[in-house]
């Protein structure tokens, strides 16, 4: 089992295009780890933000009657991807995984699948 840091550090490092990673709890919208990023791209920002996105989809679902449970968010950009993955099990209600790829670098098929195994791994 990989602590918070750890699995991180192995995002950025096993995930070809990975710029910036975080940990984040949605409920209150703070990041509890974080790794990456730059001047240019605040990522304590980023990942306050990508809580609306969270929240939203879930009141959507709820509204909608949905009992489904959501996977990923994918959030295009013209040169990044936005992986947005909720944890499940051991804790990681209420948690998300936040990657940032560049987009001319990522696989994001292999992205997926890096970052599901990275989350089964995570001992939250």
């Amino acid at each position: 089992m990989a602590n918070t840091e750890t699995a991180l550090k192995e995002c950025l490092s096993s995930i070809d295009g990975a710029t910036a990673v975080a940990l984040v709890d949605y409920t209150s919208g703070m990041a509890l780890g974080t790794l990456g990023g730059s001047k240019d791209f605040n990522l304590e920002v980023a990942a306050a933000g990508n809580t609306d996105v969270v929240r939203a989809k879930l009141r959507t679902m709820e509204l909608l009657g949905l009992k489904e449970e959501i996977e990923d968010i994918l959030i295009t950009l013209n040169s990044q991807y936005h992986l947005i993955r909720l944890l499940r099990g051991r804790g990681g209600s209420g948690l998300f995984l936040y990657l940032v790829l560049d987009a001319s670098r990522a696989n994001l098929a292999m992205a997926r699948h890096q970052l599901r195994r990275i989350e089964n791994d995570l001992e939250v």
